[in-house]
């Protein structure tokens, strides 16, 4: 089998460290190690409420500077894994998600994520279909980018650096799976997602985690579409073909 490592990104929910790890370890095809990656906040402490060991965790990175979304991805250089899956802070995923993911890459030499968008705009991100947990989708499906949940050969990382951001503050999905089309012509696809096998989902309670008041989308940076848009643009003019033309 494949070793995987899997990445945590802690910043202001750790309150759903426990249950992602514990959904981890609890996977038909278990991570290999379990990383944090754990950006600051003024308003939380890891050290302070939590003992690493309780937490189960293998390696853990303290930052005293918000990262934002790049810095886990720059972590994920350093796995000695053949591939790492990446999740959001909001994510807990269904038991048999690694296994579905190794499943489709065997088929499918892919970017590979939890929420996929077809972008039906090629200067609004706002205009787009999404498959998924939030959309099931019986099959794989071919998609323009992903999030919440990645899982990534590591031979593929290399894309994320072949070009600066179009911005720092937001955007990795639509960077990495637009560098790894231009420069690699490596796909981006959600792997199934069954009305009927919860089991084989990426996220669980992505409707009752992800809407809180700590989610940049729903109450951050007023610009936050803005610069999406954005980004869509930039990785347009530099050559990212979207699967809707």
């Amino acid at each position: 089998m494949k070793s995987v490592i899997a990445i945590l990104n802690g910043y202001r929910r750790p309150n759903n460290l426990p249950l992602q790890v514990e959904a981890l370890r609890k996977q038909t095809q278990p991570p290999d190690e379990i990383w944090l990656w754990m950006n600051y906040h003024n308003d939380f402490n890891i050290e302070k409420e939590y003992k690493l060991e309780d937490l189960d965790i293998d390696k853990v990175c303290y930052n005293n500077h918000n990262w934002k979304y790049f810095g886990r991805l720059a972590l994920a250089m350093l796995a000695q894994s053949d591939f790492v899956a990446i999740f959001d802070d909001d994510t807990i995923p269904g038991c048999k998600w690694l296994e579905n993911c190794h499943t489709t890459y065997a088929k499918d030499e892919a970017i590979l994520g939890g929420v996929g968008l077809h972008l039906f705009s090629d200067t609004e991100y706002m205009k787009h279909q999404r498959f998924g947990w939030p959309n099931p989708n019986e099959e794989a499906v071919v998609v323009d980018l992903v999030g919440h949940a990645w899982f990534i050969n590591t031979d593929h990382l290399k894309y994320i650096w072949s070009e600066k951001p179009c911005t720092w503050e937001t955007g990795e999905d639509i960077h990495f799976s637009a560098l790894a089309q231009i420069y690699g012509n490596i796909p981006t696809i959600v792997p199934p997602h069954p009305i009927h096998d919860r089991d084989m989902s990426s996220s669980l309670f992505g409707y009752e985690l992800g809407v809180d008041n700590k989610t940049v989308s729903v109450v951050g940076q007023s610009d936050f579409f803005s610069l999406r848009d954005k980004c869509v643009q930039h990785y347009i003019s530099r050559g990212w073909k979207l699967v809707n033309g």
